[in-house]
């Protein structure tokens, strides 16, 4: 059974940093694709930054040169590096893992920038 969860969440000013963590237990091997979404009150969820199993990776616009999203080694572990926070970055974060076609879903950590 594959699970995910996210931690490093929280609260934070604008023009801080958090790390937001994503493990996934239950994958043997490596996952083929860990993506990070998020979603603000009353919009929909939308995607921010993906990292593939051979470690390329792609962002949103709204995360290019701000957030990078990166993997420990041969651990099934990614890290969302968020800098330069603005308070419309805030929302529910939740970590996706691609793993032999099917798509697992965390619960989700909460960020709150203030301005």
């Amino acid at each position: 059974q594959v699970q995910v969860a996210e931690s490093g969440g929280g609260l934070v000013q604008a023009g801080g940093s958090l790390r937001l963590t994503c493990a996934a237990s239950g994958i043997i091997s490596s996952f083929d694709a860990m993506a990070w979404y998020r979603q603000a009150p009353g919009k929909e969820r939308e995607f921010v930054a993906i990292i593939l199993g051979g470690g390329s990776t792609n962002y949103a616009e709204s995360a290019k040169g701000r957030f990078t999203v990166s993997r420990d080694g041969a651990k099934n572990t990614v890290y969302l590096q968020m800098n330069s926070l603005k308070p419309e970055d805030t929302a529910v974060y939740y970590c996706s893992a691609r793993y032999l076609q099917r798509n697992y879903l965390g619960q989700g950590t909460q960020v709150t920038v203030s301005s």
